[in-house]
């Protein structure tokens, strides 16, 4: 056979050409699945409000990108069908960007207060410290106090990870050490309204305001390791490795943060502005921030990155790192003691022992 003949190489050009051109198609249809799958969930969440008309036009928008697909392979109808999909996304994707976060809905006690902080010079004043007294995760008597905190005092930087669903997937709380009691624990999270609950797919379709619970850490840390038991939490302590100065800069990051949101609302989202991305976010405020990385999103992963990094304690392995911070095992213990936050401390080396996670 010849290879070089005219009427060979056109052949074999044209079926190059064919080749492409349904990888392209297919490509496109991938995209236009995508869309079509975007914009029918968030026709169906809405602004916080689930209805059968939502429903209604969350299926015909998804009739409508289920057709543009099929078109792509129907020449006379590509076109139309596709140029009107695409129409018709834009319309969603500029009502869903005119979507408004608000502080004014009906919380749930756990999120229904917002803290703020007044700052005087190196005297800074939260409000809306939250420290409820349980008796189950939901039976509890809400309790908030106001508490300053002296900036020259600040000792160090906590990080708590908290488990219950294997090891990719922690939840990260900040505590700030002002030295002996005064640890100010602080927990981004997803503000939720009056009988919702929490869903990872809703959290990327705004539905659900970002608050930053600022708490004793008898409430904060004891909720998970003493009433959380569907499923258990495991919770891990480790200290930051960092400046007095770094610490400074991190904590009125926070502050700062926290000011903002309590008079201009935040959207939380899952991939986005979640736990654990926004306390990386925090960290721009000083030099040598570690580099994004995956094990930011798979936040379980978290500690470990951190440790490689050298920003725990690298005097001993990871493993018996883990093993004494592990705080599950004393602070159940402990109960509401006041001097809670020292003596998990305190009790790291001696009392934790590991835990499969």
């Amino acid at each position: 056979m010849d290879l070089n003949h005219p009427a060979k190489i056109d052949q074999t050009t044209s079926s190059r050409f064919r080749i492409m051109r349904v990888i392209k198609l297919l490509l496109l249809a991938i995209v236009l699945i995508g869309l079509t799958g975007w914009g029918s969930l968030a026709i169906f969440y809405g602004d916080s409000a689930e209805s059968l008309l939502q429903t209604i036009l969350s299926i015909a928008f998804g009739v409508a990108g289920f057709a543009a697909v099929i078109s792509l392979f129907i020449l006379r109808w590509r076109l139309p069908l596709v140029g009107g999909f695409l129409l018709l996304f834009v319309v969603v994707l500029v009502w869903w960007f005119n979507i408004s976060p608000s502080n004014e809905r009906v919380w749930r006690q756990e999120e229904a207060r917002s803290p703020f902080a007044k700052i005087e010079g190196d005297i800074v004043t939260i409000h809306n410290v939250r420290n409820f007294t349980y008796r189950t995760e939901t039976d509890f008597t809400p309790a908030y106090y106001s508490k300053s905190y002296d900036l020259s005092k600040l000792n160090g930087i906590d990080l708590f990870a908290v488990y219950w669903m294997g090891p990719a997937i922690a939840h990260t709380i900040i505590s700030f050490d002002f030295g002996g009691q005064d640890h100010l624990a602080i927990s981004i999270e997803a503000r939720k309204e009056q009988g919702e609950g929490y869903s990872t797919i809703k959290g990327f379709f705004r539905q659900y305001e970002l608050i930053y619970i600022v708490a004793d850490e008898r409430d904060l840390i004891r909720l998970r390791t003493d009433y959380r038991d569907d499923p258990p939490e495991e919770v891990y302590l480790y200290r930051l490795q960092s400046t007095p100065e770094n610490a400074r800069k991190f904590f009125m990051e926070y502050v700062k943060n926290i000011n903002e949101i309590n008079d201009q609302p935040r959207f939380y989202n899952t991939l986005l502005a979640n736990c654990t991305n926004v306390i990386w976010m925090h960290g721009h405020v000083n030099p040598g921030r570690v580099p994004f990385s995956w094990k930011i999103l798979a936040s379980g992963y978290l500690p470990e990155y951190l440790y490689e990094k050298g920003r725990l304690d690298t005097s001993v392995s990871f493993a018996e790192l883990n093993k004494r911070g592990h705080v599950n095992p004393i602070a159940k213990q402990l109960g509401n003691t006041a001097d809670f936050s020292q003596r998990i401390r305190a009790g790291e080396a001696s009392t934790s022992t590991a835990v499969s996670r």
